[in-house]
């Protein structure tokens, strides 16, 4: 007979900084770029991961995609850097694709499945 034993140590998704002054901006940023296949944001598609913000002002993302082979997979980060960058008091921006844990619908916010009509 076996046992199921639950495991802690790190989150799947590491912790975004919430509590620094520049989050909801640098959030609201992220909503602007847009997925070219799916008339949502990113931010709201549940695709950006982690924004880690360091009192410098150096903004690390970590961020996914929908599918690995997405045409535009080169360019989204770039899009998200782009994005970012103009926020008063951002020093740096580094955006990084990461592939686990796979994104998933159920990593979307409510507005975006109410505007892609699974609400």
């Amino acid at each position: 007979m076996t046992q199921d034993v639950q495991m802690e140590g790190t989150p799947m998704i590491a912790p975004s900084s919430t509590d620094h002054p520049l989050y909801d901006a640098i959030c609201e940023a992220c909503r602007t770029v847009h997925d070219p296949e799916i008339p949502v944001n990113i931010f709201d598609l549940g695709l950006i991961y982690t924004i880690e913000i360091a009192d410098s002002g150096d903004v690390n993302v970590l961020m996914s995609l929908t599918a690995p082979g997405c045409p535009v997979a080169g360019e989204m980060p770039v899009w998200v850097q782009e994005a970012i960058e103009p926020v008063p008091g951002v020093q740096s921006v580094n955006v990084a694709l990461v592939w686990e844990p796979q994104w998933g619908m159920d990593m979307m916010s409510d507005e975006a499945r109410l505007e892609l009509g699974f609400m």
